[in-house]
């Protein structure tokens, strides 16, 4: 036999031997074991926790010269876009997972870009096959179906990662009818100027349409205002994240000295008692009386009945066909092909999770090359409140409902229109310069996200 022939033969070999090897290492978990169970070993045999976790086992090889620099990198990248550890522990424990996690998983399984191919490659069994893929797919619709039931969607829609926003939510009435009264009360700042509304003004979508808001003294605040409609659906308060609840978020800014001044909630309670009508009404509802608990309980429920339902997109998500535009239908396909619909995911797309600006380039570098400004404390984002390094400039999401009326955008208020701060976003966040075409397209669909308030389509005075 020819020397050229025998070497064929022995590459054969090599495949089918490898071949065979491969399809014994990468088996997909029996259908035998419970669905939990399975996912987790996927991942585990996927060696996600090589790159998405603070603390990963890194392989014997690591230290070698050619691989540190590969694998630091790949490690360095994979942890900033996604921390794995929550959603395992959930999975074990039988939670609830984070809805934004979720969808990270379904986008990365259903696109294929996970495992990285470098490391599928020597990693045999890490490869997701068709029977693992489908796997994991089918256990996150049920997953979904489970923990966030998308009840208000047509059955097509319903395993989307965003929900419809609901008619309303529960709240008391008494209690949020004192809320209004206070959320326009300007007593609650020190030099009775400034109230909830002045800086979430209910009439301009939510906000003031200003970079930075002013407060007591013509201060200018570190932030830009987040809209407070839908408020109630986000994971957590203000950018940072430092408010749980919106009782807490409505106690803030009045202690706020750059924003309503006061000293304490006694000083305000004072005021308030002074005017005998409104604290008779408010005790009839809080036997308990004025207090901090109270006031801020009560302009919470009040901010429970700020909710936009019926936007165009809802009544598509609810089966209403001609509720869109083609344009605007287009828009929304392309909004999930380049990935914001993962962490724009849920009822309020946004708000459920913390993420980093600058994901795939330094926004804040360019940033300062173009306005020749540096850092400012309200660009720390998240790090504020936990001093963990990797919580620098990862804010909360913001909500994506009615986002036609509540610019300008980005924590730091320096995008003015809708279509930049699109392009913007697929840049720094996925790493794609979109064509004009395309971000027309998307913005086209973003302007479908405006809801309904009280019955009528939500307005922004500021824009007539």
């Amino acid at each position: 036999m020819k020397t050229s022939s025998k070497t064929i033969l022995v590459a054969i070999g090599i495949v089918a031997i490898g071949a065979i090897v491969y399809r014994a290492v990468n088996t997909a978990p029996p259908e035998s074991m419970p669905a939990d169970e399975r996912i987790v070993k996927i991942f585990e045999d996927g060696g996600c926790a090589e790159c998405h976790t603070a603390d990963p086992a890194l392989p014997f090889f690591s230290n070698w010269p050619i691989a540190r620099k590969v694998i630091t990198e790949d490690i360095l990248n994979g942890y900033k876009a996604f921390d794995i550890i929550p959603m395992m522990e959930a999975i074990k424990n039988g939670e609830a997972i984070n809805e934004v996690d979720l969808a990270k998983v379904e986008k990365a399984v259903m696109d294929g870009t996970m495992p990285l191919a470098k490391y599928a490659v020597i990693h045999w069994g890490s490869s997701l096959t068709r029977p693992k893929t489908d796997m994991v797919l089918a256990w996150i619709s049920d997953h979904r179906a489970k923990f966030y039931p998308n009840t208000l969607a047509a059955a097509e829609f319903a395993n989307e990662t965003i929900r419809p926003v609901p008619d309303s939510v529960e709240y008391d009435p008494a209690k949020a009818a004192l809320g209004e009264l206070l959320y326009h009360d300007t007593r609650l700042s020190a030099d009775g100027t400034v109230s909830c509304a002045t800086c979430h003004g209910i009439n301009t979508g939510g906000v003031d349409n200003l970079k930075y808001s002013e407060g007591i003294g013509g201060q200018l605040g570190g932030v830009n205002a987040p809209t407070v409609f839908n408020a109630v659906f986000n994971f957590v308060q203000f950018w940072d994240g430092r408010a749980a609840t919106l009782a807490d978020q409505a106690a803030g800014p009045p202690l706020n000295p750059v924003e309503m001044g006061c000293a304490s909630f006694d000083e305000i309670v004072a005021r308030l008692a002074e005017d005998k009508a409104f604290a008779k009404a408010f005790n009839a509802v809080y036997p308990e009386g004025l207090s901090q608990a109270t006031i801020t309980d009560a302009i919470a429920q009040y901010e429970r009945t700020l909710v936009t339902p019926n936007s165009p997109f809802d009544r598509y998500l609810k089966g209403d066909k001609e509720a869109l535009t083609a344009e605007q239908v287009k828009g929304f396909e392309l909004f999930k092909e380049y990935n914001c619909a993962t962490c724009h995911a849920g009822v309020n797309m946004g708000g459920l999770s913390y993420e980093l600006m600058g994901q795939r380039a330094d926004y804040f570098k360019d940033r300062e090359l173009q306005e020749r400004s540096g850092l400012t404390d309200g660009d720390n984002g998240r790090w504020a409140q936990t001093g963990i390094e990797r919580d620098r400039f990862r804010f909360r999401t913001p909500g994506l409902r009615n986002v036609a009326l509540t610019y300008p955008y980005y924590h730091d208020g320096s995008v003015e229109t809708l279509e930049e701060a699109v392009g913007m976003m697929a840049k720094y966040q996925v790493g794609k310069e979109l064509s004009d075409e395309n971000i027309a397209t998307i913005s086209a669909f973003l302007r479908a996200l405006t809801g309904e308030y009280k019955g009528e389509t939500l307005v922004n005075d500021n824009m007539k």
